[in-house]
């Protein structure tokens, strides 16, 4: 059933999780003398749970200075805190922007905890965390990306907040780079949602104030503060389209070094984010096990080991023969990088080692096969929406769907030859998704199929709603070709615009066109925003998208569009 939410009344109900279990706190967190006035302006976290600790986040600042906050920070069983289970000190620096975090230990497996953090006689608002199973025979996830801040409400944050997900899975484009007049900004001024600062991100001082207004948005407060999130990044965080060694959105010559934003752009991700910090922070590829039934694998498909990627328009030949030669022979190297060899074998031998009954990549594009021949790939421009265009790509479309309707024997020449690989070859419409790393993901794919586990991708980045089997191309091995592998849930986006955003076509006529043409496509929504749950049990992996009417008010309804289960072994 459709739910209505107002946003203001579950936001008192949400963000300190009322002002009673704030032990009389005001909802602000602020306290204490006029001339020691402490703010908690962002609200509080959780993160990376495991089955003994949590990470703990805060941002802490005097009214009137920069100096450093000293807090006592809390976790106990009760709202009230009379039963404190681990307790310490962390400051809040001008060194860390004034967040501080920490490593909870001591907690009990599969549990729910209040926290929060002290400073003389301000408090905090309040948050409820929750340590991983032990053991446990369902879990339900809830899995967002892409939340644009100037693009509308992030309605989706409220919903997953007073939904009854156990863990919030963010797969990337937690925030947008871009300058105030960018991507998506049309309409930011008159919602009051204009970006800060106003230019694009380069400095460390700038992410961490693209990082605060963010956590400064009630929706995002609440959801932090109802349930832990298990984080990793993808572009946006540091710039468009990025790879180990620039970004498509990064100037060398007009905006410096490349390593130096990427550096500032981590630090503010780590300082801002409850994810667990090591010593080397640009690793955060790391796992997490739901007793024996979910082993979650987070990836990092963006700065580990990526390889700069291949422009569609060079490989289908649109740009000439020369760049045509250059662009085949990276797309069809052996040895092409996606994760990156270190990567690659942790996670193989964390498949390897894991006894869990599902094996989940929590990653940021789209994994499966999003396939289009080049017949259609080559009409359909979304930079030309002229009529003559889209008549264009419209007959495209149809003499290929209606080649591939014809039974072999009754195809006309030309129909013969659409069909035919070597004449019209099936090229995945966005290289920067895993279509652009054919061998890197035949590797995970062929060694999850060799080690027997049953496998599920998770992924964002594109603002639509996927549902796609995974299947093997057979390069190592032909007689694999088109074996399934697993399957692919990919979540829409907070409030990013999709497919809808570019492409001058009615909706209905976009999802008829990729579930018609993509053969490892099962369903699709191109034009609506939401999130995905997750709900897995010993014998399925059930995924729920909802959806938000709008994004462009705070009061909004929700709904599940699409429901699908995968069951290996059983009719789906």
């Amino acid at each position: 059933m459709p739910t209505s939410t107002n946003r203001r009344h579950f936001i008192f109900q949400l963000t300190s999780l009322s002002a009673a279990l704030a032990g009389g706190a005001a909802l602000s967190g602020c306290g204490g003398g006029d001339d020691e006035q402490v703010d908690f302006l962002y609200g509080v976290a959780s993160g990376d749970p495991q089955a003994d600790r949590v990470i703990l986040w805060t941002h802490a600042r005097f009214a009137d200075s920069g100096d450093t906050v000293h807090l006592r920070w809390q976790v106990a069983e009760d709202a009230s805190f009379k039963s404190i289970v681990s307790a310490g000190t962390v400051a809040a620096s001008a060194a860390s922007g004034h967040t501080a975090k920490v490593d909870a230990t001591g907690l009990a497996a599969g549990r729910s905890y209040y926290y929060r953090f002290l400073a003389d006689q301000a408090r905090s608002p309040v948050g409820l965390t929750r340590t991983l199973p032990g053991s446990t025979s369902e879990l339900k996830l809830a899995i967002m990306s892409c939340a644009n801040y100037p693009a509308g409400f992030f309605n989706v944050y409220a919903d997953v907040a007073r939904s009854d997900a156990e863990f919030a899975v963010h797969l990337g484009d937690y925030l947008y780079e871009y300058e105030a007049t960018g991507y998506a900004s049309a309409g930011a001024a008159a919602l009051g949602r204009s970006s800060v600062p106003s230019h694009e991100l380069l400095t460390l001082d700038d992410y961490r104030r693209r990082h605060a207004q963010y956590k400064s948005d009630a929706d995002s407060k609440a959801l932090h503060a109802r349930m832990p999130m298990i984080a990793v990044w993808d572009d946006h965080e540091i710039a468009n389209d990025a790879y180990v060694d620039g970004a498509e959105n990064h100037s060398p010559d007009s905006e410096g070094a490349w390593t130096a934003r990427k550096a500032a752009a981590l630090q503010a991700y780590h300082e801002w984010m409850p994810i667990r910090t090591g010593s080397d922070s640009s690793r955060i590829y790391r796992s997490f096990d739901f007793g024996n039934l979910v082993s979650l694998h987070m990836l990092d498909t963006r700065l580990a080991g990526r390889e700069r990627q291949v422009g569609i328009t060079e490989l289908a030949g649109l740009a000439g023969p020369a760049a045509q030669a250059a662009a085949a022979a990276a797309f069809s190297s052996p040895t092409r990088q996606l994760l990156g060899s270190a990567q690659l074998a942790w996670l193989s031998d964390r498949m390897a080692a894991s006894t869990a009954t599902w094996q989940v990549l929590g990653q940021q594009v789209l994994m499966a096969r999003m396939e289009f021949p080049v017949s259609v790939l080559a009409a359909l421009n979304s930079s030309d929406t002229s009529p003559e265009a889209l008549a264009a790509g419209s007959a495209a479309v149809t003499a290929y769907l209606t080649a591939k309707a014809t039974p072999a024997a009754l195809r006309s020449p030309e129909q013969v030859a659409l069909m035919n690989p070597q004449f019209n070859p099936r090229l995945g419409y966005n290289l920067d998704a895993w279509d652009g790393y054919v061998a890197a993901r035949e590797t995970v794919l062929g060694t999850a199929l060799a080690l027997g586990k049953k496998l599920v991708s998770l992924a964002g980045d594109t603002h639509n709603a996927w549902h796609s089997d995974l299947t093997l191309i057979g390069l190592a091995n032909p007689a694999l070709a088109g074996v399934k592998v697993g399957e692919e849930f990919a979540t829409s986006s907070v409030s990013s615009p999709g497919l809808e955003g570019y492409l001058a076509l009615p909706s209905a006529q976009v999802k008829g066109i990729f579930e018609g043409v993509v053969d490892d496509l099962k369903w699709l929504d191109p034009a609506q925003r939401g999130w995905l749950k997750m709900t897995f049990t010993a014998t399925e992996a059930k995924g729920e998208w909802v959806f938000v009417d709008t994004i462009a008010s705070t009061d909004f309804r929700a709904s599940v569009g699409h429901t699908a289960v995968y069951a290996p072994g059983s009719v789906t």
